[in-house]
């Protein structure tokens, strides 16, 4: 008897969305900005009766980011909406930045002291230690209505609930109805520790782009470009949702994300006093799991996705983030990182945090009770959905895998785990990863400080 694992197929809303849209624009009663640098920029700049988006380098990748979806990323009308929807987002922020920058100058002399980058692959622990780090409270760490949409709108106020989170919670019940997937490969809610990455997007930069849309110009270009200019605004933004907060500019702030892979020597010379957490998985699982995530975005966006082309170009993007990774790791001081292994923080997480903190010059103690209280809570609300994924689905081989990484797993000691060993029955091989129940719950998480789809039915068979 065979057994099937089949990728996700877009789901009916999605197929709705893009049944309906045409229909809309054909009628005009639903008004379609064209898909062009300019007119998004005339477009938002008569919205918000601005004209200064800042430093001009975002231009660059912007055309280049418009081009390969014209040309690349096969859009559904869905998907269209969505991007065009999204950059006229991220340049109105852009805008509102500069507003809020010139009205008071004091933003830009805030402090950004000796931050804390948890630095590896994705499902390397990254959002699990993260967030541990981030329920200490000398702490600060952006929440997800912050790193979607960073800027405060002008008619913010100090003692106001901030508007953003409302439109977080919009975004993700959107998110969540169009492929309900993505809510258990990465669970969060407005309110929760989130990455950077959308920093970077204020800069049309970063592969969340790539994650989402087929646009490999895009993500070949900016491979080989100097990143500081966007790691520059970053760190603006930082202090700006720092100072919106009112929050003391010497607590260090704990971020995290992917990208800083790839830009580790930019994000230095921004952050010089940077340290500098390693996490390691073995990369089988890696892999995977990029995979599904690339897969289960882009369903929502294009009308054709090819999950052997994706299995390809994320095997390849990995094995670049890890190089990169290695060879900035090796110029860093040693005072300046520490390396931290996923199985180690399986088997004994107190013991990995306190040496942690022995790195940061931290006393743990005070945090242990946020953080134990933070695990237990996620343990209670564990999803019954795990995260499933197969490599063969994608056109890849573990053993394959294995061997593009054999330096990465023998430098750190990498072995297989259980969890993502190969179960042999015949030519293929299923892998099934489930979701730790502290990565499950995040969804749920009130944080302690709170008051073609063309894989051809893509199936892997055992």
């Amino acid at each position: 008897m065979k057994s099937q694992q089949r990728l996700p197929r877009p789901s009916r809303l999605v197929n709705a969305a893009n049944h309906v849209f045409p229909i809309l624009w054909k009628s005009r009663l639903l008004p379609r900005t064209e898909l062009d640098a300019d007119a998004i920029c005339e477009k938002v700049e008569r919205e918000t009766e601005l004209g200064d988006f800042g430093c001009e380098w975002f231009r660059q990748p912007l055309e280049l980011l418009i081009e390969a979806l014209h040309e690349e990323a096969s859009l559904s009308p869905l998907g269209l909406f969505g991007a065009i929807g999204q950059l006229e987002k991220v340049l109105r922020d852009r805008l509102w930045t500069q507003h809020w920058l010139s009205e008071h100058p004091e933003i830009e002399q805030r402090a950004l002291h000796r931050p804390i980058f948890v630095v590896g692959p994705m499902r390397s622990g990254t959002t699990r230690l993260h967030r541990l780090l981030a329920a200490d409270e000398r702490f600060s760490h952006l929440r997800f209505f912050e790193t979607i949409s960073p800027t405060p709108r002008p008619e913010f106020r100090h003692d106001e609930i901030d508007k953003r989170r409302a439109y977080a919670r919009r975004l993700l019940a959107l998110v969540h109805s169009l492929n309900p997937n993505t809510a258990v490969i990465h669970p969060t809610g407005p309110l929760e520790p989130e990455e950077e990455l959308g920093l970077l997007v204020a800069s049309m930069w970063g592969m969340k782009h790539e994650a989402q849309w087929h646009v490999p110009t895009y993500g070949r270009w900016a491979e080989g470009q100097d990143a500081a200019p966007a790691y520059e605004h970053m760190a603006r933004l930082l202090k700006l949702v720092g100072w919106a907060r009112g929050e003391d500019d010497l607590r260090p702030w704990v971020l995290k994300t992917p990208q800083h892979m790839l830009d580790l020597p930019a994000l230095l010379r921004v952050f010089p006093d940077a340290r500098i957490i390693f996490t390691h998985r073995e990369p089988q699982a890696v892999v995977g799991s990029s995979c599904s995530l690339v897969w289960n975005q882009m369903i929502i966006h294009s009308n054709r996705v090819d999950a052997q082309g994706i299995g390809r170009e994320w095997l390849r993007k990995t094995a670049l983030q890890i190089e990169r990774m290695q060879q900035a790791r090796e110029r860093l001081p040693e005072a300046q990182r520490i390396d931290v292994h996923f199985e180690e923080m399986d088997r004994d997480w107190k013991s990995v945090m306190k040496r942690i903190y022995a790195f940061l010059d931290m006393d743990i103690a005070p945090a242990l009770p946020t953080m134990s209280r933070y695990l237990r809570r996620a343990e209670r609300k564990r999803t019954r959905h795990p995260h499933r994924y197969s490599l063969p689905a994608f056109g890849l081989d573990a053993n394959e895998v294995g061997e593009r990484f054999e330096r990465y797993r023998r430098d750190f000691d990498l072995v297989p785990p259980s969890a993502a060993a190969a179960v042999q029955k015949g030519a293929r091989t299923l892998l099934e990863v489930q979701t730790p129940a502290y990565v499950r719950a995040l969804g749920d998480w009130e944080h302690p400080k709170a008051p073609i789809v063309s894989a051809s039915r893509a199936t892997a068979r055992r």
